[in-house]
Parts: C-alpha cells; sequence; structure tokens
C-alpha cells in the first residue's frame, strides 16, 4: 500500500501528504523527500524517504518511508555525538550520489533502543546529498566503529518508572 499521495500548497509548491502509523497523515515538503535507489539495507524495495523533523531544537530526526506506513528510524546527525567521526565515501559512491566533494555530504545513521541505551549503527551511515536529494547506505569496511555505539544511557530511576 502507497503511503503517500501528492497534494499542492498554497504557494503551488508540491507537497505530499504521508500516512505514517507514529504521526498518523502527515504533509511534506518535496524538499524533505530523500531517494534512496537501492533502498536500505534489509529494506531494498523501499526507495523513498521523508525526514521529519518533530521539533526544531531536536537532534533526533524521523526517516518515514513513503511507501509503507509502519516502515520508519529514527536517525541523527553522528557529528553531534561523535565530533571525530567519519564515513569514508568512496570516489564511485560520490559520483552516484552526484557529489564532487565528501563535504558536500550529509551523513545521518540509524538510532536504535536497546536495553536501557540508544545505540547509533556508525558501521552503517546513511550519506546523503542535500542538492538532489539521493542517498545511499554505506557499509563500512573501517572496523573502528561499531553497528551498536551507545549515545545515551538511561537512567535507572527513569527506566523503573517506564516499567
Amino acid at each position: 500500500m502507497d503511503a503517500g499521495s501528492k497534494e499542492w500548497q498554497a504557494d503551488g509548491a508540491p507537497a505530499m501528504l504521508i500516512q505514517t502509523t507514529r504521526f498518523g497523515a502527515v504533509e511534506i515538503d518535496d524538499s524533505r523527500l530523500l531517494e534512496f535507489p537501492a533502498g536500505l539495507l534489509g529494506f531494498s524495495s523501499y526507495r523513498t524517504f521523508a525526514l521529519l523533523q518533530p521539533d526544531e531544537n531536536g537532534v533526533f530526526f524521523w526517516l518515514q518511508s513513503t511507501e509503507s506506513a509502519d516502515l520508519a528510524f529514527v536517525v541523527t546527525d553522528p557529528a553531534l555525538w561523535l565530533p571525530d567521526y567519519q564515513a569514508n565515501i568512496r570516489k564511485e559512491q560520490m559520483e552516484e550520489l552526484g557529489m564532487n566533494e565528501t563535504s558536500d555530504a550529509q551523513v545521518l545513521v540509524i538510532v536504535n533502543k536497546r536495553d536501557q541505551s540508544l545505540t547509533a549503527n556508525l558501521q552503517g551511515p546513511l550519506v546523503v546529498n542535500p542538492a538532489n536529494r539521493r542517498a545511499m547506505q554505506l557499509v563500512l569496511a573501517e572496523k573502528k566503529w561499531s553497528t551498536r555505539h551507545e549515545l545515551v544511557k538511561f537512567a535507572e530511576a527513569a527506566a523503573a518508572k517506564t516499567a
């Protein structure tokens, strides 16, 4: 089932109304759409995602599929947590994304809740060319980074309240 349909904003700019299981129907501007030509690892048939920002000051975003209302990932900019983090982008990957410089890339990582922590998959970053909104998930050969790098550990008191 297609989770998105095109609408037009009052100013004539195209917008898309997408259905989500977390937020209900959400209208998004086309500039928030990202195209993953090869999909994501394990989700290769889903290629168009919207980057949803729950609030202006937040550090976490939702990468919501426009093709499936229940497929969404929490993502964040790894530089906010690890200033020395780098996703090494090969020349052919840059060409595929239409980029000339690695500095043009926006890098995001998928965040998961694991036990009492939020972890980030630093081994499989998402690289976005903001100019054309083409994106891909990399698999880094370098083993310096983990698929479960701890970002935040929840306090025991907070964990007891939610139990």
